[in-house]
């Protein structure tokens, strides 16, 4: 390199040296900018705003005691966001009763409570099951491979169901693929993954790397019903737990919900020409004619559906707060009605 090349070079670098200056500037203040921004929608989130539900802190029990309510995620900006909170079902607009207990999703029947919680670390969050008792105490805590979507308790309490959403599946690329555990509360016997079921379709076992399971509901301490993925279709499938089996019973079934009565079964199902990010449907089966019936709802519900009777479903909607809950009669007619604001995850108590 002559003396002149060596001269000529000298301003080039510091021209470099003051771009990757400038840049790592920018980027520090997109950087604050964001973190402020986060800082102030959670701040804007712990408070409580005119208009909204109101809710105070009080007692929840899930026992013989608190029959006629309904038990939800409070999704409502103030002190109570996330709390399991309660009113009586026939007033959902009422007062609020929150427990101090948050959850990201919960069920609860037969005095038995399930209750899917996110644990914040320093660095990322992990995720647990907790096992609540007719007074929100805790009975026992598992951890959970992934982010909760379902819960599910039998009717008599003594079976509990959860999926959760994880990663580092190969058949997945870049999708998430689910979890779905089995927990027997009587004998804490843990079936960490349906997976390990025997499947079975059109009479022959279903051998594939990518079955997934998720939304259980219960008919009994034996019997359950749930959704079966696998090569890009979905089935309806009953599951026998003492002979650890699944068999398929329809195609184009996801996020099944037994009716109170155990003869119908309320599902979302894609229905062709919809929009790919909004597929879904409400649909209704009559388990004993194999009929199903469109519901009266418009929009695409992404939502594993409870019936607060043999007659309506109530499921949860996109909103402001993040969801608000709707119903609907589960005979095809009426139209869909906002239940509550700012509410997730209800479970109905009988």
């Amino acid at each position: 390199m002559t003396g002149a090349e060596a001269g000529a070079g000298a301003p080039a670098v510091r021209g470099k040296v003051l771009i990757l200056v400038a840049a790592v500037v920018v980027l520090s203040l997109v950087a604050g900018a964001a973190v402020l921004h986060a800082g102030h929608r959670a701040a804007v989130k712990d408070r409580t705003q005119a208009g909204g539900p109101p809710v105070a802190a009080g007692p929840v029990t899930l026992g013989p005691a608190a029959a006629g309510r309904v038990v939800f995620r409070n999704m409502a900006y103030g002190p109570h966001r996330d709390e399991l909170s309660s009113v009586p079902a026939a007033t959902p607009g009422g007062k609020r009763t929150a427990s101090g207990m948050r959850c990201l999703r919960f069920y609860a029947a037969g005095g038995t409570g399930i209750c899917l919680q996110a644990v914040h670390g320093p660095l990322s969050d992990s995720y647990r099951a907790v096992v609540l008792d007719s007074a929100l105490r805790e009975r026992a805590r598992y951890p959970l491979p992934g982010i909760p979507t379902r819960a599910r308790v039998s009717p008599s309490g003594h079976l509990l169901a959860w999926t959760v959403f994880v990663g580092g599946d190969s058949y997945a690329g870049s999708d998430f693929s689910t979890r779905t555990g089995i927990l027997d509360t009587r004998t804490g016997a843990l079936d960490a993954s349906l997976e390990s079921y025997r499947a079975v379709r059109d009479g022959q076992p279903v051998h594939a790397s990518d079955i997934n399971y998720w939304g259980v509901t219960f008919a009994d301490d034996r019997h359950f019903y749930a959704t079966m993925g696998t090569g890009g279709r979905t089935y309806l499938v009953r599951g026998d737990i003492a002979a650890r089996t699944v068999t398929t019973v329809r195609t184009n079934v996801e996020c099944p919900s037994l009716s109170p009565d155990g003869t119908r079964i309320a599902f979302k199902k894609r229905v062709p020409g919809l929009p790919a990010d909004a597929p879904w449907r409400l649909y209704v089966l009559d388990l004993r004619t194999g009929r199903e019936r469109a519901l009266a709802e418009p929009r695409s519900v992404d939502d594993q559906v409870v019936w607060p009777d043999d007659h309506t479903v109530v499921y949860a909607m996109p909103s402001d707060y993040g969801s608000d809950l709707y119903t609907l009669p589960a005979d095809g007619t009426g139209a869909p009605r906002r239940l509550m604001t700012a509410a997730l995850a209800p479970a109905y108590l009988r």
